[in-house]
């Protein structure tokens, strides 16, 4: 490149020294071969293998397979071995203190011969722990999309890098490459960020205020996976329930525009937060009525008891909840219902895990992601009174036990269902998994990769805690 430079140097002196149009008819041509060498010297970097591994919610998810397809047109190798590798990304999550530990212990165990970007939330969530304890060549923010070229173009060539400026502010384009997790599943953001302002919650200082996509680019992301035989959709955000709110739109226009699509396939809306689902009720459930979406509702209720809720900032009361899931189960009888807890959140007394306990009782969500609370770093939680640890281990056993055997009678209520599923996954001993209406997962017998993507029908015989079992039936 150096030589480069010199001969470019020598051409300019030979220029100025040239007649006026001979000058002119030079310049120009000069100018494509700068803007040829400009180009070159931009794209031009050091093959690399990589290893990249997302962890967290499918935001995340979605997230590592725009870096790993980014990587790939750029004429990296991704590999699926990280001894194999030559620069490792791990696209974390830090949600949870103990989630966090792992990561930061996973971390560690990096080889110091091994490149590492340290990627997604926990950068932003605890950028000082992760200089205090951890090796690493770069670290960058969430939905880093293209960027990651350059940063790994910079780390190649010996750099350290830092990039987390627009972390909170910039969401990738909806078109670019990527490397999905599992083929069968298209895994789309349709919005970074949220509105809310939970005295428990970090991910908010990694992903921002809600930044909505337009309508039409999703719809484009859509029409473009069907075109490669996807089948299943997944709409995801930090809370899908405000999508739009900044843009003028809402969650049930975006569904509608969706299900308008002329093809056979299936939508999973992501999480939503009661707050946001009140007002929207009815325009959802009219739009959930739609054959192509999932019978499936994802309402974190956190806590049953109203101080904690509003200790918590969540904005919306224990009857919202309930009226919520009512509704919803009134006009789809057979549903799935998912919802998260929070057991011993600060100053939780006795009385107020009791009303959780009973809520749940009452509710019934086929599904319970139980978390003890952890202070997290930046939060209004993080200075309360804890309750003491031995109490929490208490409850959560209590809730756990209840909650295993919630699961148990809703899935065995669907023993003798027919129906169609949608095949999207393999599980233990490589059986196939599909998911009915309802989005329940169903494991029937059968290895024959051939019908991944492809709709069968089944009777289901018997259930377990956490999917049904079927067969194929006529």
């Amino acid at each position: 490149m150096k030589k480069t430079c010199s001969l470019l140097l020598l051409i300019k002196v030979s220029i100025h020294a040239a007649p006026f149009h001979v000058k002119n008819l030079i310049s120009r041509k000069l100018y494509v071969l700068l803007l040829l060498l400009k180009t070159v010297k931009n794209t031009h970097a050091i093959p690399m293998k990589i290893y990249i591994q997302g962890f967290g919610c499918s935001s995340s998810i979605a997230d590592s397979e725009v870096l790993a397809g980014c990587l790939t047109e750029a004429g990296h190798t991704i590999v699926t071995n990280l001894a194999d590798s030559d620069l490792v990304i791990y696209n974390t999550c830090a949600v949870k203190g103990p989630t966090e530990d792992r990561l930061v212990d996973l971390l560690k165990r990096v080889p110091r011969d091994t490149k590492l970007i340290v990627g997604g939330c926990l950068p932003l969530i605890n950028l000082e722990r992760l200089q205090k304890e951890v090796r690493f060549d770069g670290v960058v923010g969430p939905a880093f999309g293209r960027n990651i070229v350059k940063v790994v173009e910079d780390i190649s060539r010996g750099k350290s890098v830092v990039a987390l400026e627009n972390a909170l502010t910039g969401k990738p384009e909806l078109n670019l490459p990527r490397i999905r997790v599992n083929p069968q599943i298209a895994i789309i953001p349709i919005s970074y960020g949220c509105t809310g302002s939970c005295s428990y919650c970090c991910v908010r200082f990694a992903r921002g205020k809600l930044r909505s996509y337009l309508i039409p680019e999703i719809i484009g992301a859509v029409e473009r996976d069907l075109g490669e035989g996807i089948r299943e959709f997944w709409l995801t955000s930090q809370d899908t329930a405000c999508y739009g709110e900044d843009i003028g739109s809402d969650l049930p226009t975006l569904l509608r525009k969706i299900c308008k699509i002329n093809d056979e396939f299936l939508v999973r809306v992501g999480m939503m937060n009661p707050r946001t689902v009140n007002p929207l009720m009815d325009p959802l459930l009219e739009a959930f009525e739609d054959n192509k979406v999932f019978k499936f509702l994802h309402l974190p209720v956190q806590s049953g008891d109203v101080e904690i809720l509003d200790a918590m900032y969540r904005g919306y009361s224990v009857e919202d909840f309930t009226r919520i899931i009512g509704d919803f189960r009134r006009v789809f009888p057979l549903s799935t219902i998912a919802t998260d807890v929070i057991v011993g959140f600060p100053e939780e007394t006795q009385e107020a895990f009791r009303n959780t306990y009973d809520l749940i009782q009452f509710t019934r969500p086929d599904i319970v992601n139980l978390s003890k609370f952890f202070a997290r770093p930046k939060t209004r939680a993080k200075n309360a009174k804890p309750v003491d640890p031995s109490i929490v281990k208490l409850r959560s056993k209590m809730l756990s036990d209840l909650i295993r055997r919630v699961s148990m009678e809703k899935n065995t209520s669907w023993i003798g269902w027919r129906g169609k599923i949608l095949v999207d996954e393999t599980g233990k001993n490589e059986r196939l998994i599909g998911r009915n209406f309802a989005y329940k997962p169903v494991v029937v017998s059968s290895t024959d990769k051939t019908l991944l993507g492809r709709s069968v029908s089944v009777v289901v015989r018997s259930a377990s805690q956490s999917c049904l079992i079927g067969e194929f039936s006529a």
